[in-house]
């Protein structure tokens, strides 16, 4: 899988949104991180529940009536420190950490663009906004070698703290994680039936959400950091939603297991998504995505109104960036 060609998503599309933005909401909304980290996994009973939004992009359309069993998910993203045991204890080597061999990427002919060597180093990429004036998305995304989980925003950058969402993590990151801690990653429907948390209006609405670490501004010319963060937030610092699950919308993108492509309308009951070989994203066709779900610290009123439970992004599964992180879910109550 390539891990180069379309890492210039910014906070998942390129059409801007239109409208006046909505008031900031007061300062009592903003993030405490002077309490412990939240820890262990919510039970999230089983019901129905109206999945997507027929109000917003049309990626989301149609709405659906969808039943999900019974699962426990994880309070908090996964974080730098929870990540570091799994790769003390097993030596698991990141794909941002791994070299890329060229026979992946045949058709790039580095005599003709020597320009393009440094995408055969590990690495990942990091948000580096360039070409404001134009909103040129590729100018805000930069492939930088030696990026990682360890230093999201690449080797010159301060390692990430033990207690931030890991970031830089590829699909299959996520899985090897999972399979490590006894769990696995949400199906795209599970994902968002915790993040409603019964709150069947907040897929309509485009207000930027209470208690989450958005973009507060004009993207991407300033963020003026009101709710105390410029970048990735502390993991557990906002108030949680009504499930008890912290940072579901914003912060970072997670992953679910869910093959991108219009949602099947017929699939309603534990819906999985479609096969591989029927995943398409519009954006880079021929290259297989998963489902991202609930938008990151890069999702602005003005521009990307994805912090909502309804909205969903592909990526391709081969590359991490520093805005894209995962929990947990279980069929059964872990183990404390």
């Amino acid at each position: 899988m390539t891990r180069y060609v379309w890492f210039f998503l910014a906070c998942a599309g390129a059409v801007a949104c239109s409208g006046p933005a909505p008031a900031h909401p007061p300062a009592e909304d903003t993030a405490r991180c002077d309490t412990a980290l939240p820890t262990g996994a919510v039970e999230i009973e089983g019901g129905q529940f109206t999945m997507g939004s027929d109000a917003n992009y049309r990626e989301e359309s149609p709405s659906r009536t969808v039943t999900v069993d019974t699962f426990w998910m994880d309070r908090t993203e996964v974080t730098v420190e929870r990540f570091a045991r799994f790769v003390d204890e097993t030596g698991y080597e990141t794909v941002a950490e791994r070299p890329v061999d060229p026979e992946t990427m045949p058709d790039v002919d580095l005599e003709a663009r020597p320009d393009l060597a440094p995408i055969f180093e590990p690495g990942g990429a990091v948000f580096r906004p360039g070409d404001v004036e134009t909103l040129r998305t590729a100018s805000w995304w930069h492939y930088v070698p030696g990026a990682s989980w360890r230093h999201p925003q690449g080797p010159d950058a301060p390692e990430a703290a033990p207690r931030e969402p890991v970031t830089q993590i590829a699909f299959e990151d996520a899985e090897a994680f999972a399979g490590w801690a006894g769990g696995r990653l949400p199906t795209e429907a599970e994902w968002e039936y915790a993040a409603l948390a019964h709150d069947e209006g907040a897929s309509s609405t485009s207000a930027r959400p209470r208690n989450a670490n958005t973009w507060q501004g004009i993207f991407p010319v300033e963020n003026t950091g009101e709710d105390g963060f410029d970048g990735v937030a502390p993991a557990g610092c906002f108030a949680p939603n009504a499930n008890g699950l912290h940072d579901m919308l914003g912060n970072v993108w997670e992953w679910t297991t869910d093959w991108y492509a219009p949602f099947p309308a017929a699939d309603t009951d534990n819906p999985q998504g479609v096969p591989e070989d029927r995943s398409f994203d519009p954006a880079n066709p021929g290259v297989p995505s998963r489902v991202l779900k609930g938008g990151s610290f890069l999702c602005a009123e003005n521009y990307c109104q994805r912090y909502r439970p309804a909205a969903r992004h592909p990526q391709e599964t081969g590359l991490g960036t520093n805005h894209i992180g995962f929990r947990l879910v279980y069929d059964e109550a872990p183990e404390d």
